[in-house]
């Protein structure tokens, strides 16, 4: 009885003290007004985009601040979304509580364009098994008439410095390279360089960037590797083809060997690295570019896209009827 008095005394203590802390303890703060703030006067300082796109952050402002004032719990989550989708830029995100990324927006180009490539129509073109590198960031082969064809489906990591120059090798001998980026969202810029500087005789001058309204003063990329492949190359794109795959195209048209094929890019041309990882107050985070990137023609490919040299509409009937024929126009210009 004595033991079992003993066991009770002591959960009841547990008890009281738990519920004590319970008591005590302040409610978790409400940083929603100031997150809000924290997030506009971000934007406000280093998004280089708001007078291009003609947005009037003060009237953002304006919708917005109310909306975090009154928001509950994940509620602002809602409000956060909707207010960053204001800037209607594919690369703006923000963090949920389980870390996870959020893309408020995506351009409407991408919407049309995202089932009109399929891999395993892709693959009907050729007469044996395509290869794959080890991180499988590249599928590759050579096509009937000893035409290359490589599809680059991941800029990230270093996967391309170190495992693109096996995939030229190999396809070196060709008459002609397909170079197939559709489909190509995000990258490090080093990938886009490993890529571009394989293709090129002489220097390059790069195109323009600004950080925070300063232009950057950059050296030309320079020709890299063992050799240059200097036969004809098309690159493949379409309205899911951004950032980094744009990015690359718009370097590649620059050469006399080099034809775009497809249809307009996504839109997304705002960079930042690292430093554009921005945290709120309360520890939530947004992903806010400050570097403008531009074409060689002076502007912004955010929102304009990078336009193909030769227009192919591709439809998701094509697709979905065995047939592409942006693949099958690549081939007849290197034939």
């Amino acid at each position: 009885m004595k033991n079992i008095f003993l066991i009770l005394s002591t959960l009841s203590l547990i008890i009281l003290f738990s519920c004590k802390d319970l008591i005590v303890t302040e409610p978790e703060s409400n940083l929603n007004v100031e997150d809000f703030e924290a997030a506009w006067n971000r934007i406000n300082d280093v998004y280089p985009y708001l007078e291009f796109k003609k947005i009037n952050w003060d009237s953002i402002y304006n919708v917005y601040r109310p909306l975090a004032e009154t928001a509950q719990g994940d509620e602002f989550f809602l409000v956060l979304r909707d207010f960053l989708a204001e800037l209607k830029d594919g690369h703006v995100y923000y963090r949920t509580r389980g870390g996870g990324e959020v893309y408020p927006y995506y351009p409407q180009r991408h919407f049309k364009d995202r089932h009109t490539y399929s891999p395993f129509v892709v693959r009907k073109y050729f007469d044996k098994e395509l290869r794959l590198t080890e991180s499988a960031s590249v599928e590759y082969e050579i096509l009937p008439g000893n035409i290359g064809y490589a599809f680059l489906s991941d800029f990230h990591n270093t996967y391309l410095i170190d495992e693109f120059p096996g995939v030229l090798e190999y396809l070196k001998t060709t008459r002609g390279i397909i170079l197939d980026i559709r489909q190509k969202r995000g990258g490090n810029y080093q990938n886009i360089e490993a890529v571009v500087t394989r293709f090129l005789t002489e220097p390059l001058e790069r195109n323009d960037a600004y950080t925070y309204g300063e232009k950057l003063v950059l050296p030309p990329f320079q020709p890299s590797g063992p050799f240059q492949y200097t036969n004809p190359v098309v690159v493949l794109i379409n309205g899911s083809t951004f950032s980094a795959g744009e990015f690359t195209t718009e370097i590649l048209k620059q050469l006399p060997n080099v034809t775009a094929v497809g249809d307009t890019t996504g839109g997304g041309s705002v960079g930042g690295g690292d430093e554009s990882l921005f945290v709120l107050p309360s520890g939530k985070s947004i992903e806010i570019g400050f570097t403008d990137f531009r074409r060689y023609d002076g502007l912004p490919w955010e929102w304009l896209g990078v336009p193909p040299d030769i227009r192919i509409e591709q439809t998701e009937a094509d697709i979905l009827a065995g047939r592409d024929r942006q693949l099958e126009y690549a081939i007849e210009l290197l034939k």
